[in-house]
């Protein structure tokens, strides 16, 4: 009978111990200092009436070849209607980056024809003094971009 008790109160113990860890609460999620957007975040630099529906995502790098770099990324139409052909000047940073630090990239690209809430991928090939194994990470990678064509109000 005693042998009993005490396999009763040792799955007693067991099924309070469970418990206890499965109420436990979380650690709240630090309040954002604004140091550094998250990744792959895309700003516009110009007041372009189509720059707040266009998104770059994805930024992926490899070599191709001694001194160059292809940079492959996606480019995202959120508004509803069609944004036909887009010339894009990009500048890509680090995160990292100080304001005086080169960028590890600029380039200009032209994206075809972007129907509602479509995306496509782009690829652009740039030189660079950097190996692949030089260069940050996806996550450290920002993008800033400007709409070169078409024209406002076209």
């Amino acid at each position: 009978m005693h042998r009993y008790i005490l396999i009763i109160v040792r799955i007693t113990l067991i099924c309070l111990l469970l418990a206890l860890c499965a109420c436990s609460s979380e650690t709240p999620p630090a309040k954002s200092s604004g140091a550094a957007p998250p990744p792959g975040v895309s700003v516009a630099t110009n007041k372009h009436p189509l720059a707040k529906y266009i998104e770059l995502v994805g930024f992926r790098m490899a070599e191709s070849g001694a001194g160059k770099l292809k940079i492959t990324f996606g480019v995202v139409n959120h508004s509803d209607a069609d944004v036909g052909d887009l010339g894009l000047k990009i500048i890509l940073t680090t995160s990292a980056a100080k304001p005086d630090e080169p960028p590890i990239a600029e380039f200009d690209v032209k994206v075809p024809d972007l129907g509602p809430k479509e995306n496509k991928d782009v690829s652009a090939v740039v030189p660079t003094k950097l190996r692949i194994y030089e260069l940050p990470d996806w996550q450290f990678l920002r993008a800033k971009f400007e709409i070169t064509s078409p024209a406002p109000g076209q």
